[in-house]
């Protein structure tokens, strides 16, 4: 993979201004694809250095209610996948800020594995995250097979095994997303335990970044995560903005003003 990819310039850059990486999920589509694209302006204009972008799917099995309900929202108004490819060549007209791919294998299969990579590459992606596709599968079967346009982002969760740290770490473009507690996706009012411990694990097998996800939800729990990895991911309550305000005609001013606060914290440190 090029170093020219604007993962790894991100995350060059934040290097060596000693930051960490501020990452923002939403789903696209959610709650229409215009307001999408209003959304992921108003993440950039907050700061987000990269937006995590759900492709919207029926079975989102790794999210919790919140993530769910916001892809049943995108699907109802029409989001496809052919959808989000055109929202992301909308969003290259005035942004040059990393998107990564938050998706199942379901819906890149049915587009087309190769086709998928080259056409979101082509389109401005940079990264893809395929929840339910691990590396070792992946090299079982061919059309699987990446093709190298898109890094292929890996996960990691506390309960997987310390045996395939090494596996898991050494297949990792971009960075590795650390999921910080067992479960789906969710705010929690409490980041889990051990999270200083395990990226430490992480990055003694790899010196690809380790953001760290499932559960921030307030500036001070992203001050503490970026205290201990290269990146902190903030989905859910996000999305909750969304939810709640997706009928407001500032929906963009209010997403901004509610992640503004949690870039700042991540920047604190």
């Amino acid at each position: 993979m090029s170093n020219s990819n604007r993962i790894d310039q991100c995350f060059a850059a934040l290097g060596e201004q000693k930051k960490a990486a501020f990452v923002a999920y939403v789903c696209a589509g959610d709650p229409t694809m215009d307001k999408s694209l209003d959304v992921m302006n108003a993440l950039d204009s907050a700061g987000a250095d990269i937006i995590e972008l759900g492709i919207p799917f029926s079975d989102p099995m790794a999210d919790g209610i919140v993530n769910q309900m916001a892809a049943h929202r995108a699907l109802e108004s029409g989001g496809t996948t052919r959808g989000v490819l055109e929202l992301i060549r909308e969003f290259r007209k005035e942004s040059e800020t990393p998107i990564v791919l938050f998706t199942y294998l379901n819906p890149v299969y049915a587009y087309g594995f190769s086709d998928f990579h080259r056409d979101f590459a082509e389109a401005g992606a940079d990264g893809v995250l395929l929840l339910d596709l691990p590396p070792d599968e992946a090299d079982k079967n061919e059309e699987l097979t990446s093709s190298g346009e898109l890094q292929h982002i890996r996960l990691i969760a506390p309960t997987t095994p310390e045996d395939r740290l090494p596996q898991l770490a050494a297949s990792s473009e971009g960075f590795i997303y650390y999921v910080s507690r067992a479960g789906v996706t969710g705010a929690q009012s409490s980041l889990a335990e051990g999270i200083s411990e395990n990226v430490a694990k992480i990055k003694a097998h790899s010196d690809v970044p380790v953001v760290v996800g499932f559960g921030i939800s307030s500036p001070e729990q992203a001050a503490e995560v970026a205290r201990a990895a290269d990146g902190v991911v903030v989905g859910s309550a996000i999305v909750r903005q969304v939810e709640k305000h997706g009928d407001a005609a500032d929906l963009s001013d209010i997403v901004e003003a509610f992640v503004k606060p949690l870039v700042d914290g991540a920047k604190s440190v």
